[in-house]
């Protein structure tokens, strides 16, 4: 009876750690592309003079999108279509 119970808790250890490895590695994906998207906008704002504000809507964007939603912030500040 032991020998079930430690197998069964060793398989719940290793299914735990394994769940645990992919929810930190798209955690680590997700920050990165977080800040590559801001850094790309500062430092676009810096370089190119844009004048964009830093509204909870560009950081958004910009959080979510990472370098795609910069480009895109970008894009619509250079139409004049919004920030």
């Amino acid at each position: 009876m032991t020998g079930i119970l430690e197998l069964s808790v060793l398989v719940l250890a290793i299914i735990a750690a394994i769940i645990l490895y992919k929810v930190l590695k798209t955690v680590k994906h997700m920050l990165v592309n977080t800040v590559v998207g801001i850094v790309l906008l500062v430092v676009a704002n810096l370089a190119l003079g844009l004048d964009i504000a830093y509204s909870w809507v560009v950081i958004l964007i910009c959080a979510i999108g990472g370098a795609v939603g910069a480009v895109l912030v970008i894009g619509c500040h250079y139409l004049g279509l919004a920030f």
